[in-house]
C-alpha cells in the first residue's frame, strides 16, 4: 500500500472515530434537556420515512410487475416488524422475499 493511501485510510478512520464520539464528548451534559430527548423521539422516524421514500423512488408501477415486489417486501417488513418488534427479522425477511421475487422469475 502507498503512503498516501494509508494516510487517507487513517484520515477517514479518525472522521469516523471522531463523529462517533463528538455527540458523546459535547452533548453528554445535556443528555437530559428537553430538545434532545425531542431529537432522540423524533429523528429515527423521520430518517426511516426517507430511507423508505428514496428505496422506493425508482419503483415503475406502470409497467409489469408494477412494483409487486417492493411492495411485497414492504408489507413483509412492516407487518413483521409490527408483529415481533425485531428489525433484524424484519429487514432480513423483507430483504429475502424482494430477492426472492426479483431473482426467481415468478412475477415474469
Amino acid at each position: 500500500m502507498s503512503g498516501s493511501l494509508t494516510a487517507v485510510i487513517l484520515v477517514m478512520a479518525a472522521a469516523t472515530v471522531l463523529s462517533r464520539v463528538a455527540p458523546f464528548l459535547f452533548l453528554g451534559r445535556h443528555a437530559e434537556r428537553p430538545w434532545v430527548r425531542y431529537l432522540g423521539r423524533g429523528v429515527p422516524p423521520v430518517i426511516v420515512t426517507l430511507l423508505v421514500i428514496y428505496c422506493l423512488r425508482g419503483v415503475r408501477i406502470d409497467a409489469w410487475p408494477y412494483g409487486l415486489p417492493e411492495l411485497g417486501a414492504l408489507v413483509v417488513t412492516v407487518g413483521l416488524h409490527l408483529a415481533w418488534g425485531n428489525a433484524l427479522i424484519s429487514i432480513a425477511a423483507g430483504t429475502g422475499l424482494y430477492m426472492f421475487l426479483q431473482q426467481s422469475g415468478v412475477l415474469s
